[in-house]
């Protein structure tokens, strides 16, 4: 075990117990206690004979010359002196993420294309030969503010877009710590990543806007795509591709749907959903005009290079429509929010497979109509408020006669507590004075 020694004026020590019973001290100098404490540790884990961790490499790497020769002297046996150190190769940046990415080849498509769009950007930034030793947290923030800039192609990039980048830069140094090739504090740890919805890009489709994209759609198995996003809130085109003829229950009005996004996460690799009455008619649109044995509903674009966002910009265009930003995720958000409206929440975000917490970040909105419906009272509503608010007059027997035998209806009842009560207005009472009655 090592001890902690201070000394006058701030200086501290290191002291610890060989097998022999020697006492060997490195001294530290003036050192902060947390300094001391980084030591201590330090030294207990090369007492340990194992591989040191990463802490103890990298405070040995960050002694000065004298205290370094100060450890060599009392450690003999597990420090060896800097000059005879065999130095370490540096790992550049272009190998380093080349490697990683290699080792992600069970990943799926666009996991991989999106490692690749964030190497090209680490690379723009810092150049192929970068040694990975020589960024540091300075530099991660002037690769965030590189991106915001648009690169040396100069084209800026979105806050959303440099934080999701940011992260798989972050995902590239927690594994060069792990496999000990960067032997600092992951730079782009004190960076923000998580990726915030942009309110200003969101966009209902009403059922009339709906309508006019379906009579623009060029056959029935482009109908379906669009309602199995707008009704369904299926995710467009993971969810839709997955889609089998045996997942589609006409008889019980159920439909399973397989989630390729969430199907790494336990129990969220399918979901079921009901057959909306907006889907049996494009289902059976489909099915009456696929071919014997087909197994999968879409069939036409299976394909995954296939694009279907600028297929879907086309449809709107024919339809007389202006494209809103995130054509397939706000078909999706639009149905999570009519739902919303009729059905509680956590039956709804189990039928679109998200969370509750994800839906009111990034699918719920406030719609035109929700104000509307505020401001202004049904009739129905009105009449009804008007007749229970209607001022009943006592003070001169105007409205008297409308109350006597009438019952009391919305009245607490207390059974076997109280006897039913008389109207009591107009029964004479005997004149007496103000005092009470007497015993004689």
């Amino acid at each position: 075990m090592a001890s902690v020694i201070r000394e006058a004026n701030g200086r501290k020590r290191i002291e610890f117990v060989k097998a022999d019973g020697s006492r060997p001290r490195i001294r530290l100098g003036k050192a902060t206690a947390l300094q001391a404490e980084t030591a201590r540790r330090s030294v207990e884990d090369l007492l340990g004979g194992g591989k040191p961790g990463r802490e103890t490499t990298e405070w040995l790497a960050g002694l000065d010359d004298r205290i370094y020769r100060r450890v060599v002297k009392a450690m003999p046996d597990h420090v060896k002196p800097r000059e005879t150190l065999v130095p370490t190769p540096a790992v550049t940046l272009c190998d380093f993420i080349d490697r990683f990415i290699e080792r992600q080849a069970g990943k799926k498509s666009n996991t991989l294309k999106n490692l690749q769009q964030s190497r090209r950007w680490l690379l723009d930034c810092f150049g192929e030969a970068r040694d990975i030793e020589t960024i540091g947290p300075a530099e991660a923030e002037d690769f965030r503010v590189f991106m915001l800039k648009g690169g040396s192609k100069k084209r800026p990039q979105g806050e959303n877009t440099v934080r999701r980048h940011v992260g798989r830069a972050r995902q590239f140094f927690r594994a060069a710590i792990r496999r000990g090739q960067y032997h600092k504090v992951n730079p782009f740890d004190g960076l923000d990543t998580k990726v915030r919805a942009n309110k200003a890009r969101d966009y209902f489709i009403d059922r009339e806007t709906a309508d006019k994209v379906l009579d623009a759609c060029p056959n029935n198995e482009w109908r379906l795509l669009f309602s199995l996003s707008r009704f369904g809130g299926l995710r467009c085109p993971s969810e839709h591709l997955e889609l089998k003829w045996g997942d589609i229950d006409f008889e019980k009005g159920r439909i399973l749907v397989h989630s390729p996004k969430t199907e790494h996460h336990e129990g969220k690799e399918t979901r079921l959903i009901p057959m909306f009455r907006e889907l049996r008619k494009p289902l059976l649109d489909v099915y009456h005009e696929a071919p014997e044995g087909s197994e999968y509903v879409v069939t036409g674009y299976r394909d995954k290079t296939a694009n279907l966002r600028t297929q879907l910009k086309r449809i709107l265009k024919r339809a007389g429509l202006k494209p809103w930003q995130k054509l397939w995720h706000n078909l999706r958000a639009s149905r999570q929010t009519e739902l919303s409206e009729t059905f509680p929440a956590h039956v709804v975000c189990g039928w679109l497979g998200n969370t509750t917490a994800i839906a009111q970040e990034h699918y719920l909105q406030i719609r035109d109509s929700h104000f509307a419906q505020a401001i202004t009272e049904p009739r129905e509503n009105a009449a009804q408020n008007a007749a229970q608010h209607t001022p009943v007059s006592t003070g001169n027997g105007d409205n008297v006669e409308n109350l006597v035998g009438v019952t009391n209806e919305k009245g607490p009842e207390f059974p076997g507590l109280s006897e039913p009560c008389e109207y009591l207005h107009g029964i004479q009472v005997p004149l007496r004075g103000v005092e009470p009655l007497s015993s004689g």
